[in-house]
């Protein structure tokens, strides 16, 4: 079991001692001097895995080396420590788990069944900093492994996730690492490859049904604000039932939301707006018709966030907005006469208008509806075709296409397809990175738009944790959403970006926790006092997000950020304490 092997917090004495002298040795040596030692060696391993379990022993060993790495070298590190290789550390997980850091130095926290008696105390005597009581958790990503990225049900091997994010929570919006507390529930697995797996550390049993299932996450976050009243809990990579549900349950009582469906949605919304931008002299803001092909957790919480751009943004009444999205799901167009016993997730969006027609292949709904913007998250790679992506170009002269699936072998489609099949007239993003494409006519060269939760979760965590409210409201993530399309600067908006640089992340999470922060205080739902004082009073000069005030914003959420550069975690009691 999880608990039993990996949740002890300290090393031997004697591994204790080795561990301090060498960071003794190495504080000999410049950071620049460290760095440079330890991309030789991450840049020689043969593979991305290899490059992943190095990076997470040095995370485990040399925190503050690791993320000056990480900030100093966004573009190389992030994929390696998150998608697309976090999907392959997942799924080997069990057999790569005890070389990922020193013996008795644990991921994260393993919460099984079999603890509930006891998961207050568990909770409690897990310490992120042991020596320092002040250092609580403000922030925790906790899933069940039932739906990791487009691999399915991985048990406990999804630890890989909330690892992850918290990294990234890190990295882009300077929240404490020694603040971070990644979970992961143990409630079964029905892998039957993991069931069989000798090696596999979770439960050997089927997975909870929801009358155990239920009880036993409303005691986890029971317990969690027991211990941790003020604590931020992001729901991550829960079957799409159970997603739905916790969230609709949590999210109006409760400090938290779910990055599946809130945070994709917000960073695709910000897409949007941009998107719409692009082609606001072609298509009418108002008139724009969503096709979604996959109707998961994902899907809908896309598609219901993009629903704030005809509401807030146009002051659509909210039947009529929703009229602008169609979706489509392994039985074709989601429609309330089709036959078959829909998802609750999915009744939001089912049609009423299909004069008793039904529709199942994708081409044949993209004829009925003849949408101009078409949206993936269905993880069948390669589903948007030739014909698919001709047909959009056909029918729209800047088609938008956004094959959100991850991994990148479930991307519906690449960016060079796109490009190519739409004579280069598409407006892009994906949910995982492709490379630039070079048009072979005329030699320019351009960037696909990447739809990362990265964008939006770290600057949304940082604004809410700074402000603290009691809830995370939709408007606060429209907020976010907002805020990213804002922060393009001029030569981005030249080159029809639809998001900024990834190097400029930790400014860009500023900007987005700063508007968080003011609508958390418009709203009447900021806590924090100093988050008070800087915004009450003076909405009406905050909501232009321009201008003294707000640089002075700004500038007090930067102050609140982590740097490695800055921030001193060499100490003797971090090596034989916090990562220990």
């Amino acid at each position: 079991m999880p608990n039993s092997i990996t949740n002890s917090r300290f090393l031997s004495s004697e591994a204790g001692i080795d561990l301090l002298a060498r960071s003794h040795f190495l504080n000999q040596e410049t950071m620049d001097l460290q760095k440079k030692r330890a991309l030789t060696q991450l840049r020689s391993k043969s593979s991305n895995l290899d490059k992943y379990m190095f990076l997470a022993w040095l995370r485990n060993t040399n925190v503050k080396l690791f993320y000056r790495i990480v900030i100093d070298e966004l573009e190389e590190i992030t994929p390696l420590i998150y998608t697309p290789t976090v999907g392959t550390a997942c799924l080997e997980y069990s057999h790569i788990a005890p070389f990922l850091a020193p013996p008795g130095v644990p991921d994260g926290l393993f919460l099984s069944l079999n603890d509930l008696p006891h998961l207050t105390q568990i909770i409690r005597d897990y310490r992120p900093f042991p020596f320092d009581e002040s250092l609580t958790p403000q922030i925790t990503v906790i899933t069940d492994g039932s739906r990791i990225l487009g691999l399915g049900d991985l048990g406990v091997n999804g630890m890989g996730i909330p690892v992850g994010k918290l990294q990234l929570y890190t990295a882009a919006a300077g929240i404490d690492p020694r603040r971070t507390l990644p979970i992961t529930l143990d409630t079964g697995t029905n892998n039957e490859k993991n069931l069989n797996d000798e090696l596999y550390l979770g439960s050997r049993r089927k997975r909870a049904e929801d009358d155990e299932f239920y009880p036993f996450v409303d005691a986890v976050i029971k317990s969690l604000h027991d211990v941790y009243p003020n604590l931020l809990i992001q729901f991550e990579d829960f079957s799409s039932e159970h997603a739905f549900d916790l969230l609709e349950k949590y999210r109006d009582n409760t400090f938290c939301f779910n990055d599946d469906i809130q945070g994709t949605g917000a960073v695709i919304l910000s897409g949007f707006m941009n998107a719409v931008h692009l082609v606001e002299n072609d298509v009418p803001p108002t008139e724009h018709r969503l096709l979604f092909f996959g109707a998961g957790s994902a899907g809908v919480g896309v598609a219901k966030q993009l629903l704030d751009f005809f509401i807030r943004e146009h002051d659509m009444d909210e039947e009529i907005a929703k009229k602008r999205v169609w979706l489509v799901d392994s039985r074709g167009l989601v429609t309330k006469d089709r036959g078959d016993k829909l998802a609750k997730h999915k009744i939001y969006f089912a049609r009423d208008d299909n004069e008793g027609k039904q529709y199942k292949s994708l081409m044949d709904v993209i004829n009925y509806v003849k949408p101009t913007a078409l949206i993936g998250l269905s993880s069948q790679g390669g589903v948007f075709s030739a014909n698919v992506i001709e047909r959009m170009a056909e029918l729209n002269k800047r088609p938008i296409i956004f094959p959100l699936s991850n991994p990148s072998v479930n991307a519906e489609c690449t960016f060079e397809q796109a490009m190519i099949h739409s004579n280069n007239r598409v407006i892009f993003a994906s949910g995982t990175g492709f490379p630039r494409y070079t048009d072979p006519q005329t030699g320019k060269v351009h960037v696909p738009g990447q739809g990362n939760n990265m964008y939006i979760f770290p600057g949304l965590g940082l604004g809410a944790i700074l402000a603290r409210p009691p809830i995370i409201t939709d408007r606060q993530i429209f907020a976010a959403s907002s805020a990213l399309a804002r922060s393009l600067t001029d030569e981005e908006r030249s080159q029809e970006l639809l998001y900024p640089s990834i190097t400029r992340i930790r400014s860009v999470s500023a900007e987005i926790a700063a508007a968080v922060m003011v609508e958390a205080v418009r709203e009447g739902f900021a806590r924090d006092p100093e988050a008070l004082k800087l915004c009450r009073g003076h909405l009406n000069e905050l909501k232009n997000f321009k201008g003294p005030r707000w640089h002075s914003l700004i500038k007090y959420v930067q102050g609140h950020m982590w740097d490695p550069n800055t921030n001193d975690l060499m100490d003797e009691n971090y090596f034989l304490g916090s990562r220990i």
